[in-house]
């Protein structure tokens, strides 16, 4: 390459830096140039520009060391770091067993740990709860194909179901959490058959619509679920029927610690929490890894693959799609019947598009159709942020930063195995499982 080619390219590199740098200025401007606070009830702003110049400057340097980076080492960079990946993702895949028992190993050890205090406690149930999210979404998206982004309904529609008949009819959650399965997976039916002939974005818009639809009904329908009010006091979980989680005996139940005669704690009751969502969780995992072999499992991943060869095989793409919806929607709706009860309080605000996209986020990072890819996915962005809260008002413009850095280098998900669950030739009978 001559001198003036080389010096050519380093113009068009330096220009495209800088033109990266102003749009990172004037996106930075509204975000970080200015800082509210309430003085006397006035709000005010306080200029912060020196931040503006910071973030034009390293989006300047990082741009323009990309630029630099990838015409010499950054494609085998990628290589290899793929390469690594794929090499990680093939030793879990090989050692699944080993590593699910190690996994379940340490959840059951850990509420007997000294780590186990309120505070992790709930951080761990908030995990599981995500984790149990994204396995029943991965149902849909994973191995149906189906792009959903109104999943968060199923789980207003649970935790609705659980809290409007506990509080009304009296009935307990062991009774009320598979009619709140139910309720969830019939609504997966009815969001269903609108949606049999659309796919892609198409889909994915409709899905939308259908979790507004829920959240506006449940925001509107004042005499049924309160409104913007919400639904409070909602009973908790008893032990099976035998005791209660307080210090004193309630409805005729003695209390937990009386019962197993060990001193009481408030921690109990939080340990029993965990406990309890984790099961579900399994549960969750235990059926999705077994009925993905079964032939409506394998219809889904005909469907996910081409849906035009999914029909010249015989197979009810009608049926199929159905089932998806209905069974993802059975395990949120399973969710939200224990987020109901955990935390006695509900409102439509839990439910809002967000919590969609965080639940389809999980499955997507995780690689789609990867069961152990789930639960990496919801540590990260469940406890992620969390782990960054030092950084203040930045922590989730670091957090956003770090789920690009993740997406450009695994962009099909850290763990995404697309491998059918038989084969044919008989050599792979046992599936991925992941």
């Amino acid at each position: 390459m001559s001198v003036n080619n080389q010096k050519n390219d380093m113009l068009a590199l330096l220009k495209d830096a800088g033109i990266a740098g102003l749009i990172a200025a004037a996106l930075a401007l509204p975000l970080a140039g200015f800082k509210t606070f309430d003085v006397n009830g006035t709000l005010t702003a306080e200029p912060r520009f020196h931040w503006v110049l910071v973030a034009a400057i390293v989006t300047f340097v990082g741009r323009f060391t990309i630029s630099i980076g990838q015409r010499t080492f950054f494609s085998s960079f990628s290589k290899a770091a793929g390469s690594s990946a794929g090499s990680i993702g093939a030793f879990i895949k090989k050692n699944q067993t080993t590593l699910a028992i190690l996994l379940l190993t340490a959840a059951i050890i850990f509420p007997f740990s000294p780590m186990a205090n309120r505070h992790s406690l709930d951080l761990a149930v908030y995990v599981l709860i995500y984790v149990m999210l994204g396995w029943g979404l991965n149902i849909v998206v994973g191995l149906a194909g189906l792009l959903d982004l109104g999943y968060v309904a199923f789980y207003a529609v649970g935790a609705y179901s659980y809290a409007l008949l506990a509080t009304n009819f009296d009935l307990s959650f062991w009774i009320c959490l598979p009619m709140a399965g139910i309720f969830a997976a019939s609504f997966g039916v009815i969001l269903g058959f609108p949606v049999l002939r659309l796919r892609g974005d198409y889909l994915a818009i409709v899905t939308l619509g259908f979790g507004e639809i829920i959240r506006v009904v449940l925001l509107n329908w004042y005499s049924l679920t309160g409104g913007p009010d919400g639904i409070s006091s909602i009973p908790k979980p008893t032990f099976f029927g035998m005791a209660v989680f307080s210090r004193n005996a309630q409805d005729g139940l003695p209390p937990f610690h009386e019962l197993m005669n060990i001193e009481y704690s408030t921690l109990n009751k939080f340990i029993f929490y965990y406990f309890l969502i984790l099961i579900l969780a399994l549960v969750t995992n235990f059926f999705t890894l077994r009925i993905r072999k079964l032939p409506v499992g394998r219809a889904w991943e005909a469907l996910r693959e081409d849906e035009i060869a999914c029909r010249s095989l015989g197979i009810n793409p009608t049926n199929t799609k159905l089932t998806a919806f209905a069974i993802g929607a059975m395990f949120a709706g399973f969710a939200g019947s224990f987020f109901a009860t955990r935390q006695g309080f509900i409102s439509p605000e839990s439910f809002t598009f967000i919590e969609s996209a965080i639940i389809l986020a999980i499955v997507v990072l995780g690689g789609m159709g990867s069961q152990v890819g789930v639960v990496i996915a919801a540590i990260v962005l469940v406890l992620g942020p969390e782990l960054i809260r030092e950084l203040q008002e930045f922590r989730m413009l670091a957090f956003g930063g770090a789920m690009v850095l993740i997406m450009v280098w695994r962009p099909r998900g850290l763990l995404a195995f697309r491998e059918p669950t038989l084969k044919l030739d008989g050599q792979d009978k046992k599936g991925d499982g992941t």
